[in-house]
């Protein structure tokens, strides 16, 4: 089964997520699937939820009524947690996604890949780097949202754009574009980018271009500007590529 046609579980905290964003959340997850099962999770009788009704109609997100039996206690994390393995049981689903912020679900994904399931997490800036390293892929939230403009500090809005000299020094950055680019590199250096964001994300779950300001991993690429990035047309003559490798003797960046 392609990715495009994987069946997915969506599983949303309701106290780590914001209404605003659930119309990109969904647009998001169907890059990597079909969201079979919708489910958000909540005490609906809180005033910190009304903001949902809407959306949840708009969008058929089902809403899971969860009260707080005891002050300082999550009961919502643990029916979450509880549905989460009913459906894993049932064999139906290729994935999970899971939209949170809490650590509490880092042993949730670890189980869900351990049943062989691939796990996308979604969540804050804040979340934990426990559950970041245990999904396949984590997307923060705040790359869905409209980018903030120049003259704007609006927070939770989309990052900037990094300028070159920025992304030079960032060596984590770099080192991930390195490391890729040696483990499928040609006699000559050269890469495919696709396959190097692919070997990136698999030692950064949380990697993004989009965290950087940049929609498209060759525009981040090029805007590191310590790379010779080329595209190429293949053998067909229409369809293209982009290459990468590092660049040699101080020569100008192809492009």
């Amino acid at each position: 089964m392609s990715e495009a046609q994987s069946r997915l579980a969506v599983l949303i905290d309701a106290d780590n997520t914001t209404p605003a964003i659930a119309a990109a959340l969904l647009a998001e997850i169907a890059k990597y699937g079909v969201a079979s099962v919708k489910r958000i999770y909540g005490d609906w009788t809180q005033p910190n939820l009304k903001g949902w009704k809407d959306v949840l109609v708009t969008l058929a997100i089902q809403p899971i009524q969860q009260f707080g039996y005891t002050t300082g206690k999550n009961a919502t994390d643990s029916a979450l947690i509880i549905d989460a393995m009913d459906l894993l049981y049932t064999n139906r689903f290729d994935g999970f996604c899971l939209v949170s912020s809490d650590s509490d679900f880092t042993r949730l994904a670890s189980r869900l890949r351990e049943s062989g399931l691939s796990v996308f997490g979604f969540g804050e800036r804040k979340t934990p780097t426990s559950l970041v390293s245990a999904c396949d892929r984590f997307i923060y939230l705040d790359v869905l949202r409209e980018p903030a403009a120049p003259e704007s500090a609006e927070v939770g809005s989309a990052p900037r754009a990094k300028p070159s000299a920025a992304l030079k020094t960032d060596k984590k950055l770099i080192a991930l574009f390195r490391d890729g680019i040696e483990a499928i590199a040609d006699d000559e250096g050269w890469a495919a980018l696709g396959g190097v964001g692919q070997i990136i994300g698999k030692q950064a779950a949380d990697f993004d271009p989009r965290n950087y300001g940049y929609r498209k991993l060759s525009d981040l690429a090029a805007a590191i500007d310590v790379f010779e990035v080329e595209q190429r047309r293949h053998e067909d003559g229409r369809s293209k590529g982009v290459y990468i490798r590092a660049r040699r003797g101080g020569g100008s960046k192809k492009s």
